[in-house]
């Protein structure tokens, strides 16, 4: 848990982890994702609200959907 409250420490009031969204957030939201359903990620609610964000930017739902695509395929 102290990393997640790490991360919510440097993320603040940001939406990215940097002043723009980077591959830094993508990989970092791909990680995150992976605690849903945990209650851990849920415990740090800015947590949650940054991978929302992710998730909902076109090019991660288009990715995400390209991803998906290939393991149904």
């Amino acid at each position: 848990m102290r990393r997640l409250d790490d991360l919510a420490a440097w993320l603040g009031p940001r939406n990215w982890l940097e002043s723009d969204f980077t591959a830094g957030d993508l990989m970092m939201i791909c990680g995150l994702r992976r605690l849903a359903g945990s209650g851990l990620l849920e415990a740090v609610p800015i947590l949650a609200d940054y991978v929302a964000r992710g998730e909902a930017r076109p090019g991660f739902v288009t990715a995400f959907a390209a991803q998906r695509a290939l393991f149904a395929g």
